[in-house]
């Protein structure tokens, strides 16, 4: 039998990260069924062509919502074909029924719990629709199929999330509890990364449990690696937030991405400020990644964003908010929806809900002349001098490989946005 898996490609540059999610269902895959012959493509890296795909099952991951008209229109093609597809990730658990139109049988949830069944359905050309899966114990994970020729690879330590962000589908999907994989098992699968870089894909590095947090990045300090992560800096301005920062320095940590908190706009609490100057004077170079254009936002909010980015001297990311379907806020913001169901509009760029005060059209102007002025080649290049030399050449090097695609990206979907508008920013 012969399984093909898929992950969508990005409408605007990206990283050159392999995707996860296919390098652990790969993994799982060759341990259910181990005879299986199993192919991974990534659309994004290869030169892919729906016509010359050849499986018995198709699986393709559906988690990051603007590849959905991708996702949908490979599917239908894969089915017309005469291939069994099944699609899986956040969005088709959250719209199972619309997923289904375009597929065989829908995973809802996780798949450990349901992937063996999957397969031995496929292969008898008998699947269900929907497969409901169960969050289990994070033990003896099998270890992901690496896809060759990429600079960066990434791991994830732990699943869950006890935080009640409104945006986010995280919990959605994986629960409020925390489950943690055991150390002994990450630091495994960090040392058999060949890459000199990776990307800790959890959505808070230490979130949940700091104790943890600080035995594991303390057991990753052998590893020898440099490391990206997401975090949030609640955690650093407990008691022990010196103590978790200088083990998740000297475990490689470079770069920290911190959350999309809508409370960063405006005032900028001083515990806060404080955090960020100790990230920064450890080595470890902080990301803002902001959420724009809520319904109670103003133009000065947008405005504040280029402030904050001076005040703090580090990079902020800016997003149009995404009510994600699944999500409370989705809930919240439904009855004033603009885009609904147009998944290709969802992707951090577009105003999709109306404003009591501003346009879409003016908000997405605003966007994209914050983002101009944030990402011009004078800012990238001056944050870039400004990170310490102590991390020299492992830290810049990661920050060009950061910036670079995003702004790249950005200019991306400008060109896009431009097509459906009459009004170009003067950059």
């Amino acid at each position: 039998m012969k399984i093909c898996l898929i992950d969508p490609p990005l409408p605007y540059s990206s990283p050159p990260l392999a995707p996860l999610i296919l390098e652990y269902l790969g993994g799982l895959t060759k341990r259910v069924m181990s005879e299986a012959e199993i192919e991974l493509l990534d659309p994004k890296f290869s030169p892919f062509s729906v016509e010359k795909v050849e499986a018995d099952l198709v699986g393709i991951c559906g988690s990051r919502i603007v590849t959905l008209p991708w996702v949908y229109s490979t599917a239908d093609t894969l089915r017309k074909r005469g291939m069994q597809v099944v699609l899986g990730g956040f969005n088709p658990s959250a719209m199972p029924e619309e997923a289904k139109k375009h597929a065989d049988a829908v995973v809802i949830g996780e798949a450990e719990s349901v992937w063996h069944e999957v397969l031995e359905d496929a292969r008898k050309g008998q699947l269900k629709p929907f497969y409901h899966g169960m969050p289990l114990p994070l033990e003896n994970l099998p270890l992901p199929i690496r896809m060759p020729g990429y600079k960066f690879h990434g791991i994830f330590t732990m699943r869950g999330c006890s935080y009640g962000c409104k945006f986010c589908a995280l919990r959605g999907l994986y629960g409020k509890a925390h489950r943690y994989r055991p150390i002994d098992e990450v630091v495994k699968e960090v040392d058999s990364l060949k890459e000199r870089f990776y990307w800790n894909t959890d959505g808070n590095i230490w979130g949940g449990n700091i104790n943890r947090a600080i035995d594991l990045f303390t057991a990753l300090k052998g590893s020898n690696k440099k490391w990206y992560g997401f975090g949030d800096l609640k955690a650093l301005e407990t008691s022990s937030g010196d103590k978790l920062i200088k083990a998740a320095r000297e475990s490689g940590l470079l770069s920290l991405w911190l959350g999309c908190e809508e409370k960063f706009v405006g005032v900028f609490e001083k515990k806060k400020v404080e955090a960020i100057k100790k990230l920064k004077s450890n080595g470890i170079d902080p990301i803002l990644a902001i959420i724009l254009g809520k319904r109670t936002d103003s133009l000065d909010d947008f405005d504040r964003i280029v402030e904050l980015s001076d005040k703090l001297g580090i990079m902020v990311h800016p997003f149009l908010l995404v009510p994600f379907p699944g999500t409370e806020l989705y809930e919240e913001y439904k009855p004033f929806l603009l885009k609904e169901g147009q998944w290709k509009y969802y992707d951090g760029a577009h105003a999709l809900f109306s404003h009591p005060q501003m346009s879409p059209e003016q908000r997405e102007e605003k966007f994209f002349s914050i983002v101009f002025e944030l990402f011009t080649l004078k800012r990238v290049f001056r944050h870039l001098f400004e990170i310490p030399l102590n991390v020299f050449p492992a830290g810049h090097f990661a920050f060009l490989m950061r910036e670079f695609p995003m702004r790249q990206g950005m200019k991306m979907a400008y060109k896009k946005w431009l097509q459906d508008s009459k009004s170009p920013i003067q950059s």
